[in-house]
């Protein structure tokens, strides 16, 4: 079975070409990110990736973690596979160097996170999610919690995690139970139970920070009531050390479709009464704190999506080489030709990599957006650049995560009858990525998320601005190069369509409360599509402009041109097909009464 091999020229070109990298190193937060220290990174994390996390990848996933008293076992290797990705700086890249982190862009961490992920998922959701605690606490925390918990966070010394389902509530966060009560020492006792909680209880790391949402008594109801609390497996002493065990537990783990190896634990606090939280962010203020966590997942999560797909991806393409069946156009009699000379299965891998290349684009260019508007000297810059990653987040997760089942999927697909047998490790692919669209807000969340909030956003600037800019660029790479030309075409009939769809919403969702949320999922889709579309075309100029410049690489750069066109022809025309179940409205929808869904 073929180990992971990160796809660093094609990370670099996009860094260097869709990301302005060079640009990024020009700002005083990121003065050391030039290109040589970059690639250095880069090579490093495709060692780990490659040589100590994508061997577990399957034994992790048939052996599973297991849990016995409340103790959680993880796979054979895992613990060291753990500790090698902790001292290599891994978990605290981006962090601030304050905090003993790289201080690296956000562009770069996540094509470290996506070679994390293509390596070995299962492994790789338990740093990510203190990730995303480490960014709550920089945000949140007062300096006394930040002094306590980030250096360990950031060392990767302690994992965190994030609680906040709870078994009746599902994505109804509001509806929450868990209480917290206010101690005499000024800290909160904490009781109630969460589901779902990854990493909740392991043994990789010597402590681990519960992020947990809890009410306080007389707290208003729903959302507007929730606060957050800090709430240690062990006590954390004034010194940094190590204190007594809280009174919290894991009573037991999910059996789960995929991500075997991941413990998804059931997490009980205060069970005798003594769980120890910590305020953090002000009383009722826990959905603002959640939430800057969570954006941070859910980039992190549609960075998933992009990294299954790339691995499900190398693994049909190494099978669709060595798979003899048939006869191929070409092939002499009694021979038969590898199933790559198959026009359907090249055509099924062209889509795999044609919109494996758009979601890196969309992702990092996502990450470089966060980094500008976080980081920039210019005020209006970092304005521009936060409303472009409030836009680009939601396509991100949700387009992503989406098109990492689909495209698994299609591996799957690719091995034919032997993809259904889990020997060839292709279904592992397809089972593990079954939960990201999932994550974070399920994609009708962030659907309606977009049409909800983001269209709405400034005014409707950002949109506006997005379409504008993607228009221009269509009509400015018409020329000679008919290649060039017939991408586009395409991306100006996407766009044109996708305009169509937005000021439908902008004219419908004010009449209707059911009309934006029914075309919500397509018209993410659309956006999304479009997007990818535009960045490719990017891609394919860039390549052109290269090559024009004498650049030797002609094999990979006519691959970026002849990609980008398969997206523009195969791809983008689907965006023109969504604009109907976009502008439908939602009256089919509710047509059939809710008691007579079911056959009689």
């Amino acid at each position: 079975m073929g180990e992971y091999v990160a796809p660093l020229k094609d990370m670099r070109f996009v860094l260097n070409n869709i990301v302005d990298l060079e640009g990024l190193s020009q700002i005083d937060t990121f003065s050391h990110a030039e290109s040589d220290v970059v690639d250095a990174v880069l090579e490093e994390a495709a060692k780990l990736s490659g040589n100590v996390l994508s061997p577990l990848n399957w034994s992790g996933d048939q052996e599973k973690t297991s849990v016995k008293d409340g103790v959680v076992t993880s796979p054979a290797g895992w613990r060291d596979a753990y500790q090698q990705f902790a001292e290599g700086g891994w978990n605290g890249i981006s962090a601030p160097e304050e905090f003993g982190g790289g201080g690296m862009p956000q562009a770069v961490s996540l094509a470290t996170v996506e070679m994390w992920n293509s390596a070995n998922l299962a492994f790789a959701l338990c740093p990510l999610l203190t990730q995303g605690a480490i960014e709550s606490l920089i945000a949140h925390g007062t300096e006394e919690q930040k002094n306590k918990y980030l250096e360990k966070l950031v060392t990767g010394e302690w994992t965190a995690t994030m609680n906040l389902t709870e078994s009746h509530a599902g994505s109804d966060v509001g509806a929450l139970r868990t209480k917290a009560e206010p101690a005499e020492d000024g800290s909160w006792r904490i009781s109630g139970q969460k589901i779902f909680i990854t990493y909740g209880e392991h043994e990789l790391a010597e402590n681990i920070i519960h992020l947990v949402l809890a009410r306080t008594p007389g707290s208003p109801a729903g959302t507007k009531g929730i606060s957050l609390f800090i709430v240690p497996k062990y006590l954390v002493n004034d010194d940094g050390s190590l204190g007594e065990r809280n009174d919290l537990q894991c009573v037991s783990l999910e059996e789960k479709i995929g991500i075997h190896a991941s413990p998804t634990a059931v997490m009980s606090y205060g069970d005798n009464g003594g769980c120890i939280g910590y305020l953090i962010g002000g009383e009722n203020n826990g959905m603002a704190c959640m939430f800057t966590m969570m954006n941070n997942a859910r980039l992190g999560v549609g960075t998933q999506g992009l990294a299954i797909a790339e691995r499900a991806y190398q693994k049909a393409v190494e099978y669709a080489l060595e798979r003899r069946q048939g006869r191929a156009v070409g092939t002499p009699k009694g021979e038969s030709a590898p199933i790559v000379r198959h026009a359907d299965v090249r055509r099924m891998l062209m889509t795999m990599k044609s919109q494996i290349e758009a979601m890196r684009c969309l992702i990092y260019l996502n990450g470089e957006s966060l980094d500008k508007g976080h980081n920039h000297p210019d005020p209006a810059t970092r304005q521009s650049a936060l409303d472009l990653a409030e836009l680009l987040t939601p396509l991100s997760k949700a387009w992503s995560t989406d098109l990492g089942v689909e495209l698994s999927s299609t591996a799957v697909q690719i091995h034919g009858g032997m993809g259904f047998i889990e020997e060839t490790g292709v279904g592992q692919f397809y089972r593990d990525s079954r939960i990201l669209p999932i994550y974070e807000g399920t994609n009708g969340i962030q659907a309606l998320d977009l049409v909800g909030r983001k269209l709405a956003l400034r005014g409707g600037e950002p949109v506006r601005n997005l379409l504008s800019e993607m228009a221009h660029y269509a009509e400015e790479m018409r020329g000679n190069d008919e290649g060039l030309n017939g991408i586009a075409r395409q991306l100006d009939a996407a766009v044109t369509a996708l305009k169509d769809a937005t000021d439908w919403m902008y004219s419908n969702a004010p009449n209707d409360p059911n009309a934006a949320p029914a075309g919500a999922t397509p018209y993410l889709r659309m956006f999304a599509t479009t997007v990818g579309g535009y960045l490719l075309a990017k891609s394919a100029v860039k390549a052109r402009t290269l090559l024009d410049a004498g650049d030797s690489d002609t094999d990979f750069l006519n691959g970026k041109i002849t990609t980008a066109r398969f997206f523009a022809a195969q791809i983008l025309p689907q965006v023109a097909g969504l604009l109907g179940p976009v502008t439908e409205g939602a009256d089919l929808l509710f047509a059939i009464d809710e008691n007579n869904l079911v056959a009689s």
